[in-house]
């Protein structure tokens, strides 16, 4: 994502990078070297990107944009804080999570005040709608988390069930995020329709690809080992299709029937890495994409289009 061209709305990511210091600055001194080691870690920005590019299809309030795009990648990393918990990660791309220094209540708390931030910029935006939407997300991702944790740790899931969980873990902001965009702008409500379904769409093909690159990249460019999901007991799309075309492999019938010892695990991940798996969540993922660049058809044709267009592809072909 790093390499992808956001130079339409470069200037207006700075001034989001702005907002998000703001938030850092506090005078608790622990508390803002906390927020600046989370605020200030040079992410994607793939999300506050998102609200702006969706806000320039018509005239727009500026500083609603700014306010809202700063919320929502607040929004992400709060998830991320209670993410790396739940999981117990030490390590996030490369970089130690919170984990690493501080105490589960700290955590828990450093990732509910990023949360109320959030609310609090997207609030600055004094639309109903907005705050409505904010709301309703966050319920759908702790939802998600919470089916994630309780029953998603199965081999027999199923395709839908992991469509279910990945549209409330990750495509739900996304779809947020280009709603907000609309909403910010003004935008005709079937405009302010389809570019939601963009961002649910565009969503969906990230979090598979992202899943994919769990069991293809390398260590290196993930910042993790390969086939963490799988060896946390996390089942994504790559191992549900080797399941679907592998139901009676011998350790496919292991796995099934609980055994995730590490053996077992170690072996099924190199042997979904050299699947046809791989390839089936692909076309998954790029049907994904296809279907987001679809939901643009009938927007104006302006820069903003493109740029979304081509992001469509890109989520799907990144390498980390």
């Amino acid at each position: 994502m790093a390499t992808f061209d956001f130079s339409l709305v470069h200037d207006d990511l700075l001034l989001v990078e702005n907002r998000l210091r703001d938030v850092a600055s506090v005078d608790f001194p622990v508390l803002a070297g906390i927020l600046r080691q989370l605020l200030q870690s040079g992410g994607k920005r793939l999300r506050p990107a998102l609200v702006l590019l969706a806000a320039r299809f018509r005239d727009y309030d500026h500083g609603k944009a700014l306010a809202v795009a700063a919320a929502v990648e607040m929004l992400h990393t709060a998830t991320l804080v209670h993410d790396d918990l739940i999981d117990h990660s030490l390590l996030r791309r490369g970089n130690p999570t919170l984990n690493t220094t501080w105490k589960s209540g700290v955590v828990v708390l450093v990732g509910d005040y990023l949360f109320g931030k959030a609310a609090e910029l997207a609030a600055q935006s004094k639309s109903v709608d907005l705050g409505e939407l904010f709301a309703r997300t966050v319920a759908i991702i702790c939802d998600g988390e919470l089916r994630s944790l309780l029953d998603g740790k199965r081999w027999d899931t199923s395709r839908e069930e992991y469509y279910r969980r990945i549209y409330a873990k990750t495509a739900s902001l996304f779809a947020t995020c280009s709603e907000a965009g609309a909403i910010v702008g003004e935008a005709a409500a079937e405009e302010r329709v389809a570019l939601r379904e963009y961002g649910q769409n565009l969503g969906m093909a990230f979090q598979i690809a992202d899943d994919i690159l769990d069991f293809v990249g390398s260590e290196r460019a993930l910042g993790k080992p390969v086939g963490s999901d799988l060896r946390q007991g996390t089942i994504t799309l790559p191992a549900i299709c080797y399941v679907e075309r592998h139901l009676d492999h011998p350790l496919v019938r292991r796995a099934l029937g609980g055994d995730a010892s590490d053996s077992v695990l170690s072996t099924l991940i190199d042997l979904v890495r050299a699947s046809e798996a791989i390839n089936d969540a692909y076309d998954a993922a790029r049907n994904f994409s296809r279907q987001a660049k679809q939901n643009l058809a009938a927007l104006p044709d302006l820069p903003c289009r493109q740029v979304m267009l081509d992001l469509a592809d890109f989520v799907v072909e990144r390498k980390t």
